[in-house]
Order: C-alpha cells, then sequence, then structure tokens
C-alpha cells in the first residue's frame, strides 16, 4: 500500500482530515490524533491495540507488524505500509475511529 492509499482510506471516515502531530503530518479526527505514517519506516501509528494483540500480530506477521520502544507502553502497533493489507488497515482504523466518534457519527457511519 502506498501512503495516498493509506490516506485515502484514514480519510474516508467521517471528520477525518489531515492535520500536524509534534509538527508531522497526521491524521485527525475531530480534532484529535487519528493515525499518521512515519517518515522513519514508512509505518502507519495504529492505535487501539491492546499489547498482547499486538504481539500476537508481530509473531505471526513480523514483516509488517512491529513496534519500537516509543510505542511499547502503549496500545499501539507499527504497521509498515508496503506489507499492510488494506482491509487490515481500514479495520484498525475503524476501531481507532469508533473510539473517538460520537453516538451520532456512529450511527450515520453504520446506516450508509
Amino acid at each position: 500500500m502506498t501512503r495516498d492509499e493509506f490516506a485515502a482510506i484514514a480519510l474516508a471516515f467521517p471528520s477525518a482530515e489531515d492535520g500536524t502531530s509534534y509538527g508531522e503530518p497526521s491524521f485527525k479526527v475531530r480534532g484529535k490524533f487519528f493515525t499518521r505514517v512515519r517518515r522513519e519506516d514508512d509505518s502507519a501509528v495504529l492505535q487501539c491495540v491492546p499489547i498482547d494483540e499486538r504481539e500476537l500480530l508481530i509473531e505471526m506477521d513480523p514483516a509488517t507488524f512491529h513496534v519500537t520502544d516509543h510505542y511499547r507502553g502503549y496500545p499501539i502497533v507499527l504497521a509498515r505500509l508496503d506489507t499492510l493489507d488494506p482491509a487490515q488497515a481500514r479495520a484498525f482504523l475503524e476501531r481507532q475511529w469508533r473510539k473517538m466518534a460520537t453516538r451520532a457519527m456512529e450511527k450515520a457511519f453504520d446506516g450508509a
């Protein structure tokens, strides 16, 4: 997947928009951090991934999933875009989006 393809998936969620986080390009929902692609290794920062699930993902697919010391204590997994499946990206992003969305946003999204 390319950066543009990942961006298209992220921006397809209601209220998602381009933004910055700590001076880096990112995506936000309702003004809050949603995701970003790390410049250092072209990996997506995917939130709402419990640590035990993250460890399983890394074990099952280390070519795609990894973590750095910076994210080790947080429910976050990093996913290399070049091997990340678009359907997986969408599923991870939807999980995070639902955590950030209002009930009205979720209802409209589910009805669409």
